[in-house]
């Protein structure tokens, strides 16, 4: 009688009131505060730019922003791989440069396929990525020494590619139809309708696993407010771009990077060693995995992810030129992957980071430019937020260690 009195006021304490809240604040001092810190940051940033510009939240401009932010997020999905590995890849900007010029040459200059110029772009990137791991694990030079060498290689290998005419425009319909082409409203909504049929099917199939594990299955009340979570974001985003010219397809194409390596980290084998050698490389190794190959594949994937960031940003410019992957394309990269949650001590983060972490970077440009504001304050304001990132993280770091996590 005495347990299960036990066991009844447990229950209860559970559910009375201001155990959520008390829950939530012991995820954030441990570290498992998710992506929480940058949903709420990037409905600040929204909050704070609509009120000074009513374009900021119009139909167009959404549109716009993610065309924006649809090469930058391919890139840093790449970058998040290589972070959870607990290493650093600095010439993502550069080799996505190198190889959209690789694919432009072929087909503007060679006359090669667009389909052919697409791939030859991709296996730039990868073998760029696979020569950079094999030097990085066979010779044990730091990651961060390699792929400086290689973005200082590889912006002069991209000068010297271009030649002399500088700009190579592109023309193709095929090429440029990657961040030029709107589906119709129709097709729209039922890409959002199978969107939600996805989430639906996740959510059965995680219960399922959990049940099959011999854990306790999640609450109905939980996967409700998951699916219809899912449901008002997916109609809300579709009825927006609806609203302009459609769901672009640069969308589709950096939605499915981010699923694709997704569902790879968290349903595969080598997902899970990826984890495994971010988390203890020595205890991986001890263990079986082959730590240097997982470190070669994961450079190799971050080098094509890479290299159809590049395509994408020549899709929608239309043009390579010398200061493709330039400026702030790495900076931007890497911070949007850190802003968005994945730990700079490996091991820990996820592929949304990716997107939820480019859409912050993006926001911010994309509203400091409707206001006018000078390139010196967006500098500030993003090297701001990357600061906060990487605080947030460490701190959690320190929080996950008293909790004996790593």
């Amino acid at each position: 009688m005495t347990r299960a009195s036990g066991q009844t006021g447990g229950i209860a304490a559970t559910h009375a009131p201001g155990a959520g809240l008390a829950a939530l604040a012991r995820r954030l001092r441990q570290g498992d505060a998710s992506s929480l810190p940058v949903l709420l940051g990037l409905l600040l940033i929204w909050g704070i730019f609509a009120s000074q510009n009513e374009n900021f939240l119009s139909a167009r401009n959404l549109t716009n922003l993610v065309l924006q932010i649809a090469a930058m997020g391919t890139i840093s999905v790449g970058i998040v791989l290589v972070l959870l590995l607990g290493e650093i890849d600095l010439s993502v900007g550069a080799v996505s440069g190198m190889s959209a010029a690789v694919m432009a040459i072929l087909n503007v200059q060679h006359q090669v396929s667009p389909a052919l110029s697409l791939l030859a772009g991709v296996a730039t990137g990868s073998l760029i990525g696979l020569a950079q791991g094999f030097w990085f694990t066979r010779f044990r030079v730091p990651s961060f020494v390699v792929t400086l060498a290689g973005l200082l290689a590889w912006q002069g290998a991209l000068l010297w590619v271009l030649g002399t005419t500088g700009t190579v425009n592109v023309y193709d319909p095929l090429i440029s139809g990657l961040a030029g082409t709107f589906l119709s409203p129709a097709l729209g909504w039922a890409l959002g309708a199978l969107c939600v049929g996805m989430a639906v099917s996740g959510q059965v199939v995680t219960q399922r696993r959990r049940v099959k594990a011999g854990l306790p299955p999640a609450s109905r009340g939980a996967m409700a407010a998951r699916i219809a979570g899912v449901l008002v974001l997916v109609a809300a985003v579709v009825g927006l771009l609806n609203a302009d010219r459609g769901v672009p397809l640069a969308l589709l194409l950096l939605l499915g990077f981010v699923i694709g390596f997704d569902l790879l980290l968290r349903r595969t084998r080598f997902g899970r060693y990826i984890f495994a050698v971010g988390g203890n490389a020595e205890a991986a190794r001890r263990a079986g995995i082959r730590v240097d190959a997982i470190r070669v594949a994961v450079f190799t994937l971050c080098g094509a992810l890479a290299a159809a960031g590049g395509i994408l940003a020549t899709s929608r410019l239309l043009a390579v030129n010398q200061s493709s992957g330039g400026g702030d394309v790495l900076l931007n990269a890497i911070a949007a992957a850190v802003i968005g949650g994945t730990s700079l001590f490996g091991g820990r983060g996820t592929v949304w980071s990716a997107l939820t972490g480019a859409l912050l970077i993006g926001s911010i440009s994309n509203g400091m430019d409707l206001l006018a504001l000078p390139s010196s304050v967006k500098f500030m304001v993003t090297g701001a937020a990357l600061l906060a990132a990487v605080t947030i993280d460490a701190i959690a770091r320190s929080g996950r260690q008293p909790a004996g996590r790593t």
